[in-house]
């Protein structure tokens, strides 16, 4: 019989029974957020008919539940009729309803809660909380209803001590945030947590104290400074003093769940206080500080709220390291700098799900929201080569950020923390006001992060009772709120108040405490009875201190084993098959390594590579193509083309070699690097390589460049090995792919505080990188890494070359040139070496020499000397660049140049002119300014 129309459509429909119970499951997710549905499926649920009276639907999977308990209680129960006793569970339509509302405090009971200390918030109305919106009233309250999943500890309740009850749980000091998260397991555990205490859980004597004596530390801290040193700024935490007892009570719980380091990152607000009150530092050396006592060996030093500290804190899980990561003005970049960091002490570890490495990240409320390496944090956390298993993210929400008086002018959300969501981190909003509700979130928060290792934020809403410096003066910008800050009392005296009606303690004991903690501030000792010396928690840096660039070292590598390395990085399983044009290079590679070829650039650094592990040191690459390389040219990684599985040759030398990582990041420049800084500052004996996409993307993360790796050791003495490839050379791709800005590095030179390096063959990168593996000195190294030369004919090495294990700083004339005729020596660096050297020969000129700078800082004195020597004579001498001429190395450089050419010779420019642009976009334009500045070089007039 032929099926109806209307049959045939439902047969072939997505709503056809085989997919119901899929449809189902879209549907509930629509319920509690339209928006996470795909937009056609969120189209076909707006248009269902709407039931009369009804504007939110209840979550089938609840109800469900519900109709099954309801079917053990018998009939009358189940028809609500009134012949059912008091505690019978009422009709099907008002059981609905109560779902409902609890499913609206889940949602949105944070909107309604009490998080403002000083009650200034003007909270909107939110219907949904409201019992009108859900068909029900105060003549309810006596009526029993079954609470679903609601995790009270019953099954039933009178609706009025369940209002009472979603009021205290989500509606008071905590308001919590965690129904955006899309895993269910998540979001019943969170519920479980909160609403089997409502959210204010039973604390003992003992951590009342506890908490108290944090506040009166932070409050006793604060007035001691103000007093001692009037109108110094110490950026003040008062007002959020919680956040001692907060970090405090964190720790603790972290080393008894079996942590043994935390690593903590925050900008200036209550710094100085957590240095003292959490990590035990002596405050007599900051008093010292602020005095203006300092230790001229420190190098440049940095101010005091940008210092960083290590200790050791004594918890039931033993001692735990701490360490507070140093961070300059730009707020927020300190967040990746703390995760690179913790993640290399989790790999140290053999830590792979975080549990032994906690890090904690403190915000400010502006700058979480306004600035955008934190979303590239967070986007980084769940990432393989960036994940650390989760964070603990804590917001000083003093309501103001910096001066701006009206939360219209610092973000465009409701939230200072609605960034997080896009992670589906949970949020707990808590009044700092409360210490025990903050204790209560801390718990649950680090408990998350353990369970779920995912992030976790804090949002610790209080209020700054100074301006943002004890300079500024608060009143201009937000007169209300600070008339009503004067009259609030303090933290301190809030708890202090409570615990008095409690009975916990008498005020006699306060004045003692208090009186306590100020006698040990003006004895100048330690403050946190959990101090406690530092172990050996932290790697040894001592084998790398006091070397500079030039310490004697030994890469040479027996030739032998470059070939049996080679070999090695040549091979993959037999069914591994690679795309055509990689099997190709890497058929080359073994022609290279069976000296049939000269070696390109990719095989003489996968060798490096290669040699290192060898040695058993570890290797960490990343970047936004570092597995191929962005010019195809590395192909560490194959991705089989059958089943798109990973082989890295590196990993499968032999059982002793060190590991290695490669990792393409994300698209982030900033965040990624201070990732990669922070790694390296906690792994001096790993190789850390981060490398831009095109050296001029590091513009991105230019202020890690100049606030952490040029200056960190100075400013910190913070030493850092990291290595950084920036692909530099001018071949006509326009403005944004030629330069790297090389004189932008050239300029930060300054008491060799980093390497800056132009390798020109594949023997120099080979040696370049080896040197940085082993010598014993960790200093940055900036490469400008070449594009055409990857694979110019002239740009080969041979493996004797490598072998010998040096790295020319400077390379002198290579073709047979008798020195007593050369009439001009071109200096330069780079690929417009190969430009020269080619148009020489066609010109067969015989009284140029051209010799290469391949380190211009620390700028190679002694070798140049021994160059220049045998042009004594030689008067006329040339820079050569193919940047701009106010651009590269020619201004920065210059000095270095004159001081290597003889006494009575000139030092003349050949190159392009002084531009606003890095290069012009017109490839023809390019062609005729490289030929030009190629012939001014080579002429002499």
């Amino acid at each position: 019989m032929q099926k109806s129309v209307m049959q045939a459509w439902w047969d072939s429909s997505h709503m056809a029974g085989a997919n119901a119970a899929y449809v189902e499951e879209l549907y509930e997710t629509y319920l509690e957020n339209p928006l996470e549905v795909p937009e056609n499926w969120k189209s076909v649920f707006d248009a269902l008919p709407k039931v009369e009276g009804v504007e939110v639907e209840s979550n089938h999977t609840s109800i469900r539940e519900e109709f099954k308990k309801m079917a053990a209680l018998g009939p009358a129960a189940r028809m609500g009729s009134s012949s059912t006793s008091s505690d019978s569970v009422p009709g099907d339509e008002k059981q609905v309803k109560v779902l409902q509302l609890i499913n609206a405090y889940r949602f949105r009971g944070h909107q309604h809660a009490d998080l403002d200390p000083l009650g200034l918030w003007k909270q909107e109305r939110v219907r949904d909380l409201e019992l009108s919106h859900h068909n029900l009233s105060e003549n309810d309250f006596q009526k029993v209803f079954s609470l679903g999943s609601y995790a009270v500890g019953k099954d039933k309740m009178a609706l009025g001590d369940l209002f009472k009850s979603l009021n205290r749980t989500y509606c008071g000091s905590v308001g919590s945030e965690y129904m955006h998260i899309t895993d269910t397991e998540q979001k019943r555990w969170i519920q479980q947590r909160l609403e089997s205490v409502e959210a204010k859980p039973t604390i003992d004597r003992e951590a009342k104290i506890k908490i108290l004596k944090g506040l009166i530390a932070a409050d006793g801290m604060e007035k001691y400074l103000g007093a001692k040193f009037t109108g110094a700024k110490r950026f003040s935490l008062e007002g959020g003093d919680a956040l001692v007892p907060m970090l405090k009570g964190l720790i603790t719980e972290a080393g008894a769940a079996g942590a043994k380091e935390v690593v903590l990152g925050m900008a200036h607000r209550g710094r100085l206080n957590v240095l003292v009150n959490v990590l035990g530092k002596n405050p007599s050396v900051l008093f010292d500080e602020f005095a203006g006592k300092h230790d001229d060996s420190l190098g440049a030093g940095d101010v005091k709220y940008h210092a960083g500290f290590s200790s050791d804190f004594i918890t039931p899980g033993g001692n735990v390291h701490l360490a507070l990561a140093f961070n300059p003005s730009h707020l927020e970049i300190v967040n990746p700098v703390v995760m690179g960091s913790v993640r290399a002490r989790l790999q140290r570890r053999a830590c792979t799900d975080g549990s032994a490495v906690l890090p904690i990240t403190i915000h400010g409320d502006s700058a979480i929201a306004g600035q955008g390496v934190v979303q590239e944090t967070f986007n980084m956390s769940q990432t393989r080569g960036f994940s650390v298993g989760g964070t603990v993210r804590i917001v000083i929400n003093n309501q103001v950020g910096f001066t701006t008086s009206n939360t219209e002018d610092t973000r465009s959300t409701q939230y200072c923390t609605d960034i997080a969501k896009m992670v589906q981190a949970p949020i707990f909003h808590v009044n700092a006001d409360d210490p025990e509700a903050v204790a209560f979130v801390t718990k649950i928060a680090l408990e998350y992060r353990n369970k779920f290792k995912r992030d976790v934020v804090i949002d610790l809403v209080c209020y700054r009772r100074h301006g943002h410096n004890e300079a500024d003066e608060p009143n201009a910008t937000q007169p209300l709120m600070y008339q009503k800050i004067k009259k609030h009392p303090v933290p301190r005296q809030v708890y202090a108040d409570q615990l008095l009606v409690e009975g916990v303690i008498e005020k006699h004991e306060i004045d003692k405490l208090v009186a306590d903690y100020r006698n040990a501030l003006d004895h100048g000792a330690c403050v946190v009875e959990e101090w406690r010396p530092m172990t050996e928690h932290s790697v040894d840096w001592s084998p790398y201190i006091g070397h500079d660039w030039d310490v004697a070292y030994d890469g040479s590598v027996k030739k032998e084993k470059l070939v049996d390395l080679g070999k090695s990085i040549t091979s993959f399983p037999e069914g591994h098959k690679l795309q055509s044009r990689v099997n190709k290079l890497y058929g080359d590679r073994v022609a290279m390594i069976n000296g049939e070829k000269p070696l390109d650039w990719g095989m003489a650094e996968n060798l490096a590579y290669a040699t290192i592990l060898d040695d058993g040191t570890d290797i960490r690459m990343t970047g936004q193509d570092s597995g191929r390389g962005t010019f195809f040219h590395r192909h560490a990684v194959l991705h089989g083309q059958t089943d798109a599985v990973a082989y890295m040759p590196l990993q499968h030398l032999h059982d002793k070699q060190g590991a290695i990582e490669i990792y393409d990041s994300v698209l982030s420049e900033e965040a990624v690097m201070a990732f990669e800084y922070g790694y390296a500052t906690a792994e001096p004996a790993t190789l850390t390589i981060w490398e831009a996409q095109f050296g001029d993307f590091a513009n991105g993360a230019q202020v890690v460049f100049d606030q952490f790796l040029s200056s960190g050791e100075a400013k910190w003495g913070r030493l850092c090995g990291l290595t950084v490839l920036l692909p530099h050379g001018y071949e006509g791709q326009g403005p944004e792919h030629s330069s790297a800005r090389l004189e932008r590095f050239l300029q930060l030179c300054a008491d060799h505080n980093w390497q800056v390096c132009v390798p020109t063959t594949p023997a120099q990168v080979y040696n370049m990188l080896r040197r940085q593996a082993v010598r014993p000195m960790r200093s940055p190294l900036i490469v400008m890494s070449p594009k055409s030369l990857l694979r110019h004919p002239l740009a080969v090495s041979s493996i004797d070359e490598l072998a010998n294990g040096v790295f020319h700083n400077v390379i002198g004339e290579i073709d047979d040139i008798p020195s007593e005729k050369v009439e001009r020596v071109i200096m330069c660096s780079g690929k417009v070496y190969f430009d020269l050297l080619e148009q020489r020969r066609k010109n067969e000129l015989n009284n140029i020499a051209i010799v290469r700078i391949e380190q211009l800082y620390p700028f190679p004195q002694k070798e140049m000397d021994e160059i220049v020597e045998q042009y004594a004579h030689v008067k006329d001498w040339v820079w050569c660049q193919e940047e701009p001429q106010n651009q590269g190395a020619w201004y920065c450089s210059q000095h270095h140049f004159n001081q290597s050419i003889p006494k009575d010779a000139k030092l003349t420019y050949a190159g392009r002119s002084a531009s606003a642009s890095p290069a012009v976009g017109y490839l023809s334009v390019h062609n005729q300014q490289q030929k030009a500045l190629v012939e001014d070089a080579l002429t002499i007039k």
